[in-house]
């Protein structure tokens, strides 16, 4: 099981980055709308789901820190391994309206989360900003100049960009159920699989698209992959929950987790104010910044 989904994710990975990259192409659209929207959004599947069962099923807890963990794993984990396989360049030029969104999103959740619940109201008010967020990714998305590259018809583009959609979710869900299996077996505790493998687990998708993205010199979909998924677990899948049923929030996101989303955040935006790239050397940062992480919790 493990070494399927491990194949699966692989394959979807490849299959999505080749697919959204292809439509992009096809409409002129530029990989970093798509990146921000279809491959972001759909990476961010696993997210949803996940929320939405813990929240019907009574553990907010795993809601909320679901979204608050994915979204500091995608910048200190995935960006992190990412830039190290291959430096990535952050076009804030054309990205500063999708930073804009990301840092209301985190500072929307962040107040919402203070007084403990993220009610109903709360949950369509975010769901607004998602729909503002898709309005602008493609109305201010610029126009591509035709390339001499191959394309891929229209129907193989989007079938693998479905694909690969799937393989992910099926990927990442065999991939977790089996290294839990496995790290109980050898007397890993209960409390450290939830905090390592399941945490990461979830953001696997986006974990191997932007891997391969980077891999493949498309670094505006692996970039904006996880802008997008960072936008659309807020406004999306916090939204779309507390829409559903009302989520009470433990002081502790407040006061602990939010505090590291801000800062990985802030880390994002320096750099891509000061540097216009993330390069090895800040991609380590970042990954020793999520082990701190790790342990703090631990």
């Amino acid at each position: 099981m493990f070494l399927a989904g491990l194949l699966l994710l692989i394959a979807g990975g490849e299959g999505l980055v080749r697919g959204a990259s292809g439509i992009a192409r096809h409409f002129r659209i530029s990989p970093m709308v798509i990146g921000l929207t279809i491959v972001g959004f759909g990476t961010s599947a696993p997210e949803l789901l996940v929320s939405l069962e813990a929240a019907l099923t009574g553990q907010p807890g795993l809601a909320i820190g679901n979204v608050v963990g994915s979204n500091i794993a995608n910048i200190l984990l995935i960006l992190g391994i990412s830039a190290v396989m291959a430096p990535l360049v952050i076009p804030i030029r054309k990205m500063y309206r999708d930073f804009g969104f990301m840092l209301a999103a985190m500072a929307l959740m962040w107040i919402m989360l203070l007084d403990g619940m993220i009610g109903r109201l709360d949950g369509a008010i975010l769901f607004m900003g998602l729909i503002g967020f898709l309005a602008m990714a493609f109305f201010s998305g610029e126009v591509e100049p035709i390339d001499d590259m191959p394309l891929p018809s229209m129907p193989l583009a989007w079938a693998m960009t479905l694909g690969g959609l799937v393989g992910l979710v099926l990927g990442a869900g065999l991939l977790v159920d089996s290294a839990s299996t496995i790290a109980r077996s050898f007397g890993v505790s209960e409390a450290v699989i939830g905090l390592s493998i399941v945490a990461i687990g979830t953001s696997l998708p986006e974990l191997t698209t932007s891997i391969i993205a980077a891999l493949r010199k498309e670094t505006e979909i692996a970039v904006g992959n996880v802008v997008g998924s960072n936008v659309f677990n807020v406004f999306g899948i916090l939204g779309t929950t507390a829409l559903v049923t009302p989520i009470p929030a433990e002081p502790r996101f407040a006061q602990v987790d939010m505090v590291w989303m801000a800062a990985a955040t802030a880390l994002l935006v320096l750099a891509a104010l000061k540097l216009g790239t993330l390069p090895r050397w800040l991609g380590l940062g970042f990954l020793t910044l999520y082990a701190a992480y790790l342990a703090m919790m631990a």
